[in-house]
């Protein structure tokens, strides 16, 4: 069985950085840009490296507010979950997902929030993940904006309590996908 150990980003050296964007790279096929790249920083990683060290998975947390029925929600939001193509289907991700909700479950959040691609929906509701069935949008410069090719790729870890997954659901602005 995979653990994954978890750090701050502060506490990676850039030679550690540039290992995790290079996995990155490789895992999304060159599809993970600069905007990708600055949402993966400044919060928790989740790394699974192999017996020699390489580093086979990465996911991370970062702090996110989102707006749901007239309050704000301290949000855990998963960015950059991936795992290098030639060791898939070996519960490297399930071990990353691991690391995160236990951060998640620490206290801290109202909530847990991620965008799901088709291929990794299994994973996240098999751990009991829950698609926001409401409309999404994002609070940009000009207000709120409604962000309905989103609509249904949104899942949430409910902490708390469990908000109406079929209200609203939005987003604080920042530079590339917004989700």
């Amino acid at each position: 069985m995979h653990r994954a150990s978890t750090a701050h980003t502060s506490e990676f050296t850039p030679a550690g950085l540039e290992r995790i964007r290079a996995l990155l790279d490789l895992a999304f096929e060159g599809d993970f840009t600069a905007d990708d790249w600055d949402h993966t920083l400044c919060g928790i990683h989740a790394t699974v490296h192999g017996d020699g060290g390489e580093l086979l998975a990465h996911g991370s947390l970062v702090q996110r507010r989102l707006l749901h029925g007239g309050r704000a929600l301290r949000t855990g939001y998963v960015e950059a979950v991936a795992v290098h193509p030639g060791h898939r289907r070996q519960g490297l991700a399930s071990a990353v997902m691991e690391a995160l909700e236990r951060v998640l479950h620490s206290g801290g959040y109202h909530i847990g929030a991620l965008g799901a691609a088709a291929a990794a929906v299994p994973l996240y509701t098999g751990r009991g993940w829950q698609q926001w069935r409401g409309r999404t949008a994002v609070l940009s410069p000009d207000g709120v904006v409604r962000t309905p090719e989103e609509d249904g790729h949104i899942y949430v870890l409910p902490m708390r309590s469990e908000p109406a997954l079929d209200g609203e659901l939005v987003c604080d602005w920042r530079p590339g996908d917004v989700w």
